[in-house]
């Protein structure tokens, strides 16, 4: 199994917003409220709740907001706040397909926000629908290997086994790691048979990917980035995926601008 992963991309996420923990906080607190306010409050019966925790985990959200976020949804401690969840599809530089995830309570604002973003860098904002069909909705489970003691073909089965379709084995700061793509439905259940087969797992997270990614030239990779950044910044985006293949090169460049 071998296949195209965003793994990179979530490093660079993570290297970012890092730099804005209570913002990125404020963000994952939101997301768990809206999959709890929208669901059962028990993630052993809401998937979309347990993927939401498990992210915010990844991300050492404290276990004190995520209990205040779901106590908010059950309207135990609710502060009266209606949030809606928006898409927004367009193209980036170099015709890559991006799109938006939402979470808002003022509609206008987030569409100026957005709007404003993707022509600043001289993107367009499309219409529903638009780019949807460049892109699969999955789960992504990341394990740590252990290298003195890792079989792929071990690996391949456990893999198979949990139910997962595909993965990718990368090198991060010298450790390696495996990412391993799953249907949506199916992401929670593939961690835990994970993990009871004796993987370390670090996370598991719903995400986008896309059905057929893009190269671009380097300088058209740093616009995407830009974009993409410039997205992520504002308060009330949640996840931005995108069409592009990218590389480490194209990764640390972006950083460095």
């Amino acid at each position: 199994m071998a296949g195209h992963s965003k793994w990179a991309n979530t490093k660079h996420r993570k290297a970012r917003q890092d730099k804005k923990r209570s913002a990125l906080f404020g963000k994952l607190s939101r997301a768990i409220f809206v999959a709890a306010k929208n669901g059962d409050p028990s993630p052993d019966n809401n998937a979309a709740l347990a993927a939401a925790i498990e992210k915010a985990k990844s991300y050492s959200l404290p276990k004190d907001n995520i209990e205040t976020a779901i106590a908010k949804a059950s309207g135990a401690a609710n502060d009266g706040a209606t949030w809606n969840e928006i898409i927004y599809e367009g193209y980036g530089p170099a015709g890559i397909a991006v799109y938006v995830e939402c979470l808002t309570d003022n509609r206008n604002r987030t569409a100026a926000d957005v709007r404003a973003a993707f022509t600043k860098i001289g993107g367009n904002l499309g219409t529903s629908g638009s780019v949807t069909f460049q892109f699969q909705r999955k789960g992504e489970v990341i394990v740590d290997l252990d290298v003195t003691q890792f079989s792929e073909d071990d690996f391949m089965l456990a893999v198979a086994e949990a139910g997962g379709d595909d993965y990718t084995i990368e090198v991060e700061d010298e450790i390696s790691i495996a990412v391993v793509l799953t249907e949506s439905s199916g992401l929670m259940a593939a961690k835990k048979a994970l993990e009871n087969m004796g993987y370390a797992v670090r996370g598991a997270e719903l995400t986008m990917e896309p059905t057929t990614p893009q190269a671009v030239e380097p300088r058209e990779a740093k616009q995407v980035m830009r974009l993409i950044d410039r997205l992520e910044d504002l308060d009330d985006v949640q996840n931005v995926y995108h069409s592009m293949k990218i590389d480490e090169g194209q990764l640390e460049d972006s950083l460095e601008d």
